[in-house]
C-alpha cells in the first residue's frame, strides 16, 4: 500500500481523468501532450498522496480499482469547480466539455443527444454517442467508457440485469415507464390501426437488435424475446431496422416515441398485451454525474415529457 503524504495536485487530478477516460497512461499523454514518463510518475505520485492504489495496470492499460473509481467522482467535481471559478474570476474560456453516452437503440436518446449539443455553450467539446448492446452498455459505463447509459428493464428480465449492475457497482435510476407499442412504416397495412394485437402480427417479418454473443433473452431490447416468431430478423443498427420495416413490412417492438424529424416515415402504434417497459440510465454508484451529463438527461426528460409520457423520480 502507498505511503500517504499530504496535498493533492490539481494537474495530477486532471491527468488521472484524462488516464480513466482513455483506459491507457501512454494514450492520455498523448492527448495531454505530455511525455509518457511524466504521466506514468504523476499518477504513482498520486497514488502515494491519498495512499491509495487507484488504478490497475496490465499489458493492455489501465483500469480503475473500485476505490479509483470513487475517487474519479470527487476529482471530476474539485476539477469542474476550478474550471468554473476560473471562468467567472479570471476570464478563461470554457473548458472542452466531455460526455461519453451508451444506449439501446431509442430515437428519444437521439434526440435529446441532438438537443443538448445545440444547445452546448462551449466553443469545444467531445461528445460520444453509441447506440450499441446492453452487454456492451454495462460495460462501457462500468469501465468509465461511457459516464452513463440508457437501457430498459422489465418482469422478466430485472432481477438478471439488477444483479448485473450490482456486481460491477452500478445502479439503475428509472425515468419513465412505457407502453408497449409497434413501430412500423406509413405504409404498412397496421399504419391506420388506433391498436394491434399480437395476432396481428403473425405473418410479419419480427425485427430485432442483435446482441452478439451474450445473445440471452434477457439482455434483448425487445419484450417478449422468448416469444417464437415464424419471421425473424436480427439487425445490428435503427437505420437498418427502420430500412426493413419500410423494404419488408417488419415491426419491432419498442416504447412508442419515435421523433417525426429524425424518423418521419416510422410510426408507433400501441401493442395491446399486458407488459410495461420501464426505461431508465445506469451509472456508477459511487460516482455523481457531472454537470454535462445531467444536462443531458435533462433532455431526455425534455424530449420524453413531449409525447405525454409521466417521468419517474
Amino acid at each position: 500500500m502507498p505511503q500517504r503524504t499530504s496535498g493533492l495536485n490539481l494537474q495530477h487530478l486532471r491527468y488521472f481523468i484524462e488516464v480513466a477516460a482513455e483506459g491507457s497512461i501512454s494514450a492520455a499523454a498523448d492527448v495531454l501532450y505530455v511525455a509518457q514518463p511524466t504521466m506514468s510518475a504523476a499518477m504513482k505520485e498520486l497514488e502515494t498522496r491519498v495512499g491509495r492504489a487507484l488504478l490497475t495496470r496490465s499489458a493492455r492499460g489501465v483500469s480503475l480499482t473500485a476505490e479509483g473509481a470513487e475517487f474519479l467522482g470527487y476529482a471530476r467535481q474539485v476539477v469542474e469547480q476550478v474550471e468554473l471559478l476560473e471562468q467567472r474570476y479570471l476570464g478563461r474560456p470554457p473548458a472542452r466539455r466531455l460526455l461519453g453516452v451508451s444506449a439501446q437503440h431509442y430515437s428519444f436518446a437521439v434526440d435529446a443527444f441532438v438537443r443538448m449539443v445545440r444547445a452546448s455553450d462551449a466553443a469545444h467539446y467531445e461528445f460520444a454517442l453509441r447506440e450499441t448492446r446492453t452487454w456492451d452498455i454495462i460495460d462501457d459505463v462500468r469501465t468509465l467508457r461511457s459516464e452513463l447509459g440508457i437501457l430498459y428493464r422489465n418482469d422478466f428480465n430485472r432481477k438478471v440485469i439488477d444483479r448485473l449492475l450490482r456486481d460491477n457497482g452500478l445502479a439503475f435510476h428509472p425515468l419513465f415507464v412505457a407502453a408497449p407499442h409497434i413501430f412500423v412504416s406509413r405504409r404498412n397495412p397496421l399504419a391506420r390501426r388506433r391498436s394491434v394485437t399480437l395476432a396481428d402480427l403473425e405473418g410479419l417479418p419480427r425485427l430485432t437488435f442483435d446482441q452478439g454473443a451474450n445473445n440471452a433473452f434477457y439482455f434483448a431490447e425487445e419484450i417478449l424475446s422468448t416469444s417464437s416468431s415464424a419471421q425473424e430478423i436480427r439487425v445490428s443498427d435503427r437505420a437498418t431496422i427502420f430500412n426493413l420495416m419500410i423494404g419488408l413490412d417488419g415491426y419491432t417492438i419498442s416504447t412508442g416515441i419515435v421523433s417525426d424529424e429524425l424518423d418521419p416515415e416510422i410510426v408507433a402504434i400501441p401493442l395491446e398485451v399486458d407488459e410495461r417497459i420501464e426505461i431508465g440510465w445506469i451509472g456508477h454508484s459511487a460516482i455523481p454525474l457531472t454537470e454535462q451529463a445531467q444536462r443531458y438527461l435533462a433532455e431526455v426528460r425534455t424530449v420524453v415529457a413531449g409525447f405525454g409520457v409521466t417521468l419517474l423520480g
